[in-house]
């Protein structure tokens, strides 16, 4: 098994990354019901015996001591990484695995690119070898970061090209949030047109998502919660809550419901590298099947159902009613309608109990409605992977 290490740059990279970890803690628990270090594990975790001083105390095997997450944690200013540091998943990060700084990069790309790029080079390599000596086999870099800020889209980028000439041999994968049209940050489109350039050149794979589209989705689940017509469809442990399960923090903190939607996607993405099974892939066997060409890198992701993630067990027609989904404008995390483009690959991704032959019903009655609306029929349909994500 392969592992990964996450890499989370400014404040919407560490949020973000803090409800992906919280997820798959949650997601391991519920699976793991025995506390055993096993390979699914080990991909994004290590176990460590916190009675031995310094990096002797790693365990390869046997009962779960304690576990440090595969995660680099770099912002420049204190306040999102000290309120992980006194949250619930204080001990699941490694102290020695954080750079922080205290002024911050003022929302300002040549700051965080330049600055602190310069300043922290360095330092960031340090933790990020200090990392890669803990995997028996290092599969990619797991960046994320948003692209309006000045750390994120400055530092983040930045770190890219540290990646690149440092470890040219492991694929860099990156989550990158792009601004709204209504970003109140005058700054946003500049920092995200310089971080495009950085992105072009020195990331392996990209998956953009869209903050529009995040209030779009929350506000469809808002207005359906509203009118009554979901019903008991959302639970406790849904994709709309926080970690702490009552859908009403949610308006507290406004972003909570957002972060945990992207959290959500990277739990489902990862879930093949974390799981076995026979149809399962690497992150970057589906990186080398998605992206045609070295430019051509950029994915467009979808998430189905937003409502729940309790459900088991999928009917032929709800899985009928997902493929569909997949494909709707709706429910892309980023703005764009995809039955207006062409597809040079597509990747399918179910997690649940499902049969094959209704998987391959669905993909095959896919190819004559593209034919049909004068599409042109270079589709690439793989058995193994896409947009669809289910809960395990």
């Amino acid at each position: 098994m392969t592992q990964s290490v996450v890499v989370q740059v400014g404040q919407c990279g560490n949020q973000i990354g803090c409800c992906f970890w919280d997820l798959a803690l949650r997601e391991h628990a519920a699976v793991n019901k025995k506390g055993i270090y096993d390979e699914a594990i080990s991909s994004f975790f290590r176990n460590v015996d916190t009675r031995v001083v310094g990096d002797g105390g790693n365990i390869s095997k046997g009962k779960i001591c304690s576990l440090k997450a595969r995660a680099v944690l770099i912002d420049m200013e204190e306040g999102v990484v000290n309120e992980i540091l006194q949250g619930p998943l204080r001990d699941v990060f490694d102290s020695k695995q954080l750079i922080t700084d205290i002024s911050g990069s003022g929302n300002n790309w040549a700051v965080g690119h330049k600055v602190f790029g310069s300043l922290y080079q360095e330092k960031i390599l340090e933790k990020l070898r200090k990392s890669a000596e803990h995997c028996d086999c290092l599969q990619c870099f797991f960046i994320i970061h948003s692209m309006g800020g000045g750390t994120g889209s400055g530092l983040g980028t930045f770190l890219l090209k540290v990646l690149k000439d440092e470890f040219p041999e492991v694929y860099r994968f990156v989550t990158s949030i792009y601004p709204s049209g209504e970003d109140d940050v005058i700054t946003s489109p500049y920092n995200s047109i310089l971080a495009m350039k950085e992105l072009n050149e020195h990331a392996d794979c990209v998956l953009p998502i869209d903050n529009q589209s995040l209030f779009d989705i929350i506000s469809k689940i808002d207005l359906m919660m509203n009118s009554g017509k979901l019903g008991a469809a959302i639970k406790p442990k849904s994709l709309v809550t926080s970690s702490t399960g009552v859908f009403k923090k949610r308006q507290e903190k406004p972003f909570d419901a957002m972060n945990n939607i992207v959290a959500n996607l990277l739990l489902n993405l990862t879930s093949s590298a974390r799981f076995e099974g026979s149809l399962n892939m690497d992150l970057n066997e589906i990186i080398m099947n998605l992206v045609p060409f070295p430019q051509l890198h950029y994915l467009v992701s979808s998430l189905t159902p937003l409502y729940t993630l309790a459900d088991v067990n999928i009917p032929p027609r709800r899985l009928d009613q997902m493929f569909s989904d997949a494909f709707s404008k709706d429910h892309q995390l980023i703005r764009a309608d995809p039955k207006h483009s062409l597809y040079l690959a597509c990747a399918l991704m179910v997690r649940g109990n499902v049969q094959i032959s209704d998987l391959r019903r669905n993909i095959e009655s896919l190819s004559p409605g593209i034919k049909k609306a004068g599409k042109p029929a270079c589709v690439q349909y793989l058995p193994w992977a896409i947009p669809i994500h289910y809960w395990h």
